[in-house]
């Protein structure tokens, strides 16, 4: 999935997308840079969403949240309809 700027993400890690104005987010994403599982795709610009992968990697987006969801949605129906050819 796009996830903006043309990098791009494995759905089947993807466990969350959350917004980056919570205060827990911000502290998760705080711990993450700490120990070096945070990777910047806003490529300068400001953060909109938060992806967190099953390997607790957090990938920060310049992208709505909602249009992250949308893109994944997309992404899941075309893949179904891949499987179904097959």
């Amino acid at each position: 999935m796009n996830i903006g700027f043309g990098n791009v993400v494995n759905t089947a890690k993807i466990v969350a997308v959350v917004s980056p104005d919570a205060a827990p987010v911000k502290r998760m994403v705080q711990n993450a840079k700490q120990i070096g599982k945070v990777i910047d795709a806003t490529q300068g610009r400001r953060t909109k969403s938060v992806i967190i992968t099953e390997e607790d990697h957090i990938i920060l987006s310049a992208l709505q949240p909602e249009t992250l969801v949308k893109r994944f949605h997309f992404n899941a129906d075309e893949l179904k309809g891949e499987t179904d050819e097959l």
